[in-house]
C-alpha cells in the first residue's frame, strides 16, 4: 500500500504535495508524447528522451529499453482482435491461446480475442507464490503480535479460486506457511505432496489455520484442498509440545469437548455444500431484513460448514467449524485485483465480514481483520479499516471518480449506490467503518442540491437507496448522526420516494 503512505505524506506536507504535482505533470506530457510517437514507425522516442532530460534530468538512454515494450503493449492493447477471433473459430480455424490474469500482474493477456487458458493445477502454488506468501506471513504474525500481544494461536483464511487462479495459489502458500508446512514436488516438478517443517527450523509455533473456500476454489482447486487438508491434519498429529503447536492444541482439545476423534477434531477445510455456493451473508444486509447480528452468523455458518473429508467428500461439520472458529484471533483475505477492491463488489463482506462477524459470535470478541493485495511489492498488509478509509477516499469521495461515474447517466449513479450499499455491509459484518465517511458521502451526493438533483434525474431509485442507506446506518448504530442531520435526510429521502411514486414532479 504504497499509495496510502504516499496520500498520507502528501497531506501532511504541503510542499511534497507540489511536488508529486510536479511530477504528475511530467509524467503526463511524457505518456501524450510517448503515444504521438507510438504512431509513428520506425518508433522514434527522442521527443520524449529530450522532455524527460530537461524536465526531470532523466539521461536519454536510460529508458532506451523501456520504450519498444511499452509500444508492443500500446499496440496489443488497443488492437480489438476479439471480433476477428470469434469469427475465425466460428470457421473452424485454430485460437491462439492466452493467460488469464490481471493485466497489471501479466501483460501478456493482451491482446484479447485469444482462448483464455488458467494454470496446470499441479504447479500451484508455483515457486514465486511460496516466496510472496512466506514473507507476507511473516508481516502478518509480526503486525499481529505487536498489537495482540503475543503470537496468535488461530486465523481465518478465505480462499477465492479468482484470486489464486491470478497469484498462481498464493493464498494456498499462506495457508501452509502459517501451519509451517512446506510443498514436496515429484520427479516432473509437480506440486505433489505437503510435509512439515521441523519446528526449530520453523522458528516459531504452528498457527492454527481455518479455511473457508468459495465454491470457485472447490470446484477449480480439488488438488490443493487435499493438500490443505492434509497438512492440517499432519499438524494435528504431530508429536509436538502443545505450545509450539496450536494445530494439534485446539485440535485435542475439540475432540475432548465434542467426543469425536483427533481425526475429526483437526478438520479445518469448510465450503459449501457440493453444488452450492455463495455465503448469503450479502443477501441479508442488502435486503435490511436481518434484526440480530445472529442472523448473519448463522447465514453463514449455515451455509460454509461442509467439511472436506479424506476421502474428498464434503459434509457437514457446524460443530467442529464453530469450535475452531471460536479460537480464532485474526481473519485475513487476499485483495486479488486492482480492478475489484472491498467495495466494489459484496462478496467480499460477504465472505471475510460473514467469518468476522461469526469468530465475533462464537469467540465473544472481534477478530482482527487484514487484508493484503497480491500485486504490490512491499507493504502489502493492511487492516480492514485502513483499506475501507483509502477505498473511500480513493472511489466513493473522489471527485474524479464520482464525476467519471455521472458521466454514464443511469449506471453511473447505480454504481455510486452500489459502494455506498457495499462499504454499508462492512458495517453490518465488522463495524470497520469510521462515521465520517458516512456523513462525507451525505455531504457529497445529497446535502449538495445541485449534485442530488443531477444524481435524482438520471437514476431517482439509486439516489433514494443512498438515503436510504445512510438513515438505516444511523438506526443500527453504526453511525452517530446529529438530530439535524438525520432530520435533512428524513426529508430527502421522503420527497425522492414521492418522486418515485409520482406524487410529486422530478427534477427538471
Amino acid at each position: 500500500h504504497d499509495f496510502r503512505k504516499l496520500q498520507q505524506t502528501l497531506q501532511r506536507d504541503p510542499a511534497a504535495q507540489a511536488v508529486w504535482e510536479q511530477i504528475e505533470t511530467i509524467m503526463q506530457e511524457a505518456m501524450r508524447r510517448f503515444v504521438e510517437a507510438a504512431r509513428q514507425q520506425p518508433l522514434d522516442t527522442r521527443s520524449v528522451d529530450d522532455y524527460l532530460q530537461r524536465s526531470a534530468r532523466i539521461p536519454p538512454g536510460l529508458l532506451a529499453n523501456l520504450w519498444p515494450w511499452l509500444a508492443d503493449l500500446l499496440d496489443r492493447i488497443i488492437h480489438d482482435r476479439e471480433v476477428a477471433g470469434l469469427l475465425h473459430s466460428l470457421a473452424g480455424g485454430y485460437v491462439l491461446p492466452s493467460p488469464g490474469n490481471d493485466i497489471v500482474r501479466n501483460q501478456g493477456i493482451v491482446p484479447t480475442g485469444r482462448n483464455i487458458h488458467a494454470l496446470d493445477p499441479y504447479r500451484v502454488p508455483t515457486p514465486a507464490a511460496v516466496t510472496a506468501a512466506d514473507e507476507l506471513v511473516r508481516q502478518m504474525l509480526r503486525r499481529l503480535t505487536q498489537e495482540q500481544g503475543s503470537l496468535p494461536e488461530t486465523v481465518a483464511m478465505v480462499l477465492w479460486g479468482t484470486d489464486n487462479l491470478k497469484s498462481d495459489g498464493e493464498g494456498v502458500a499462506q495457508c501452509l506457511a502459517l501451519l509451517g508446512v512446506r510443498l514436496l514436488e515429484d520427479e516432473l516438478g509437480n506440486v505433489a505432496d505437503v510435509a512439515l517443517i521441523p519446528l526449530a527450523e520453523l522458528g516459531r509455533p504452528r498457527v492454527d489455520v481455518v479455511m473457508t473456500l468459495s465454491g470457485i476454489f472447490r470446484d477449480l482447486f480439488h488438488h490443493q484442498t487435499g493438500l490443505l487438508d492434509k497438512a492440517v491434519r499432519l499438524a494435528a498429529t504431530a508429536d509436538e509440545p502443545l505450545e509450539k503447536n496450536f494445530v494439534r492444541k485446539h485440535a485435542l482439545a475439540q475432540a475432548a469437548e465434542l467426543n469425536v476423534s483427533l481425526n475429526e477434531a483437526a478438520t479445518r477445510v469448510f465450503c459449501n455444500a457440493p453444488g452450492s455456493y455463495g455465503a448469503n451473508v450479502n443477501h441479508l444486509v442488502e435486503s435490511s431484513t436481518w434484526e440480530h447480528d445472529d442472523q448473519l452468523s448463522d447465514t453463514f455458518l449455515s451455509r460454509k460448514s461442509f467439511a472436506y473429508g479424506p476421502s474428498g467428500e464434503w459434509q457437514g461439520a457446524r460443530a467442529i467449524m464453530e469450535r475452531s472458529l471460536a479460537t480464532v484471533e485474526a481473519t485475513f483475505q487476499n485483495i486479488d485485483s486492482f480492478e475489484l477492491g472491498i467495495s466494489d463488489v459484496d462478496h467480499y463482506y460477504e465472505y471475510l465480514g460473514g467469518v468476522a462477524k461469526s469468530v465475533e459470535k462464537l469467540r465473544g470478541k472481534r477478530p482482527s481483520v487484514m487484508v493484503a493485495d497480491a500485486i504490490s511489492l512491499n507493504d502489502r498488509l493492511a487492516s480492514l479499516e485502513q483499506m475501507v478509509r483509502l477505498e473511500s477516499r480513493a472511489k466513493m469521495l473522489n471527485p474524479k471518480w464520482y464525476e467519471a461515474m455521472l458521466h454514464h447517466g443511469y449506471e453511473g449513479v447505480r454504481e455510486i449506490e452500489l459502494r455506498v450499499s457495499n462499504t454499508y455491509g462492512w458495517s453490518a459484518t465488522t463495524d470497520a467503518v469510521e462515521g465520517w465517511v458516512y456523513e462525507d458521502v451525505a455531504e457529497t451526493y445529497l446535502l449538495d442540491e445541485e449534485m442530488r438533483l443531477r444524481m435524482a434525474k438520471a437514476n431517482p431509485h439509486a439516489t433514494a437507496g443512498i438515503a436510504r442507506r445512510l438513515l438505516e446506518a444511523h438506526s443500527r448504530g453504526f453511525w452517530d448522526a446529529s438530530d439535524e442531520l438525520v432530520e435533512q435526510l428524513r426529508d430527502i429521502y421522503g420527497n425522492l420516494e414521492d418522486q418515485l411514486e409520482g406524487i410529486v414532479a422530478t427534477a427538471a
